[in-house]
């Protein structure tokens, strides 16, 4: 089986293309990824030196038709796994435009060529995979615990980056109910583990800790999110992939609803570091208060569960980024300095 990993570079996908080619000794893979700041090769030069027969990168971007035509006319694909996307609600909300761009756009390419090409063969063995968030949900109400999304749970997404992957997931629905084209759709509740970019909570509040800089949180830090091993995640993706029904949505979650101010405290905690860092500040406009996943579709239908358990994989989490400061160092120089300033300075 040939796999197309659209965003390959960046955190999910690179792990995702690790886990594929460590567990599937049948799958080859394309990865293909435009470079963008959270998209980092570094991340993949084990496994490309391990695994150089089943293993090629093309630069390049999802918008681009062109582009992505030679792909499939060269390689022939018969998996798309498409993680490609702009994904921090922060920077969406500073530029809502390219995440239209990226996540709307880019994906009706990806469909439009891949529909192409895979109609020649009445898309016979062929499967596209969407990767989405829990957050195309909307919110949750903190005091009814026993509320949690569902694959029919309409969406409602609150930033322009929810909105950008909703509009792409319809897209996705769209082209199975009008050409039967192989669609699956999964959505993901919040991932954590190595090769995150350092934008996102958990990796952040690790470095600055460690640092002893600031650790600034939105809000009172009561928002709460359903936390997800990365390799759990790409279990599932794997699951869905091969044992899926065509046109039907998966929701994964990984059974761990915790406070963002919690998740802070803990890691502090493991570091030893006083909670005197924390710094409280400004909210984001259009915060969603609380995420929560519930998997029983995929845990019925397909027989996947989280393996698991958070506790632990925090703790293993915390200390691969302590054990990967060089790594860490090269990402956090120049244009996320540049960011980050821009977005906790005067909040």
């Amino acid at each position: 089986m040939r796999y197309l990993v659209t965003g390959g570079a960046g955190f999910i996908g690179s792990n995702f293309i690790a886990y594929l080619l460590e567990n599937d000794l049948s799958a080859e893979i394309i990865n293909f990824d435009i470079l963008t700041y959270a998209g980092n090769l570094e991340n993949l030069k084990d496994i490309e030196r391990k695994y150089s027969d089943r293993y090629s990168f093309v630069q390049g971007d999802i918008r681009n038709q062109a582009i992505v035509e030679e792909v499939f006319e060269k390689h022939s694909p018969d998996v798309v796994i498409n993680f490609a996307a702009e994904s921090h609600v922060d920077r969406s909300i500073t530029n809502p435009n390219i995440f239209v761009e990226t996540n709307v756009l880019g994906t009706a390419t990806l469909l439009n060529v891949a529909k192409k090409f895979w109609q020649k063969s009445n898309y016979e063995g062929k499967r596209f995979l969407q990767v989405s968030t829990d957050e195309v949900y909307g919110t949750l109400p903190e005091d009814k615990p026993e509320e949690k999304f569902t694959e029919l749970t309409p969406l409602q997404p609150h930033s322009p980056y929810s909105a950008s992957k909703g509009a792409a997931d319809m897209l996705v629905q769209a082209y199975f109910d009008t050409f039967d084209f192989p669609a699956l759709l999964t959505r993901c509740s919040n991932n954590y583990g190595p090769y995150q970019f350092p934008e996102k909570l958990i990796p952040l509040m690790i470095n600055n800790a460690n640092n002893n800089e600031p650790l600034p949180v939105y809000g009172d830090g009561r928002n709460i999110r359903d936390w997800l091993y990365v390799d759990d995640h790409c279990d599932a993706i794997y699951t869905v992939v091969n044992k899926g029904k065509l046109g039907e949505v998966y929701n994964i979650g990984g059974n761990n609803e915790i406070k963002n101010i919690d998740i802070v405290k803990n890691i502090l905690n493991y570091l030893g570091k006083s909670e005197s860092l924390i710094k409280y500040v400004t909210d984001r406009p259009g915060h969603d208060r609380r995420y929560a996943i519930d998997a029983r579709k995929i845990k019925t239908e397909l027989g996947w569960e989280p393996k698991y358990k958070f506790e632990q994989q925090i703790k293993f989490t915390i200390q691969w980024y302590l054990d990967n400061t060089e790594w860490l160092g090269r990402i956090l120089s120049g244009e996320y300095r540049k960011y980050y300033e821009q977005n906790y300075k005067n909040r």
